[in-house]
């Protein structure tokens, strides 16, 4: 058993996935280091450097056998964190080159094909609930932040979604949970990595004065607007999850 230890990047992924091919392991796992714990001391382990040229290798080929749309997919499998998602990818291209002209992705007769459809999924729903219960609150600096805590690593799927939207305002979305978010400051969008997580105990002190104006407007209209007597928990849960309540204002 030969076991390949990357960086935890999508390149550095890709590169693992060409250097299987290139050096012809065949009894062979891929972990990134950050998650890789040795069960098996007589594995041989091959640490893997990313390289941009053997990562784009092997992009240019999937985009010839599975298209821009099978990148996407196996994108989502990465982003999911899937404990298995590294057998998943690599599995995924091993059976698009043995079948180049097939679109191997619809094979669902194949555990790991049917596998990564369901992730896929998973993480579809996840990005569309994110893109609907994303609350921005007024910053003093007046910047509108948003904080999530989604299951999946959904950020770079919602991030046109916003970009597009919301073009007039300066605005940051932060995931508590991956310590990272995105920042708009009206010409660019870009990924931002802190130092330390966020202070949710000093966050509401840093509310514009406007701030708490609004949210008790919000809460009041939706108190206001609701109708006790056709008041329906079980459907509205199936809607809303109740996992996401922490991030709507009018549920606080």
């Amino acid at each position: 058993m030969t076991t390949l230890l990357y960086d935890g990047s999508f390149d550095g992924l890709l590169t693992s996935v060409f250097e299987v091919f290139e050096y012809r392991y065949k009894d062979v796992e891929i972990f990134s280091k950050q998650n890789f714990y040795q069960e098996n001391i007589f594995a041989e382990i091959h640490e893997v450097i990313t390289q941009n040229d053997k990562a784009e290798r092997v992009f240019n080929k999937l985009e010839q056998n599975i298209g821009r749309s099978g990148i996407h997919q196996l994108l989502k499998v990465f982003l999911s964190e899937d404990p298995l998602l590294e057998q998943l990818i690599l599995s995924a291209i091993k059976q698009s080159i043995q079948h180049p002209t097939e679109n191997i992705l619809q094979n669902y007769a194949d555990d790991d094909i049917l596998a990564i459809s369901k992730i896929c999924k998973s993480v579809d729903r996840e990005r569309h609930r994110m893109t609907a219960f994303v609350r921005f609150e007024k910053m003093q600096d007046n910047v509108f932040f948003a904080k999530i805590d989604p299951d999946f690593n959904v950020l770079p799927l919602i991030r046109k979604h916003f970009k597009d939207r919301y073009q007039d305002q300066k605005w940051m979305i932060y995931d508590l949970r991956r310590n990272y978010g995105i920042l708009y400051d009206l010409e660019t969008c870009d990924f931002f990595y802190p130092e330390e997580k966020l202070d949710l105990s000093r966050y509401q002190q840093q509310f514009h004065e406007e701030e708490n104006q609004y949210q008790k407007l919000w809460q009041r209209y939706f108190t206001k607007t609701n109708i006790v007597e056709r008041k329906n928990l079980k459907l509205h849960i199936q809607h809303v999850p109740r996992r996401y309540w922490k991030y709507l204002t009018e549920k606080w």
